[in-house]
């Protein structure tokens, strides 16, 4: 049986295998995940750490 390698995403929390992670711009110490759905709709996301948010 096959599984889905990937990462959940910042913004909607779904496990996705088609995303991109960066760094948190403010503080670096948090990895924003974004899938790709959430990329191209500009989906808010929100650093767990020092809680910037971004587009």
């Amino acid at each position: 049986m096959a599984t889905l390698a990937g990462k959940n995403c910042s913004s909607c929390g779904r496990l996705t295998n088609q995303y991109v992670d960066f760094a948190c711009p403010r503080c670096s110490e948090t990895i924003i995940v974004r899938c790709d759905d959430c990329r191209k709709n500009y989906t808010r996301y929100r650093c767990s750490k020092c809680h910037f948010e971004g587009p």
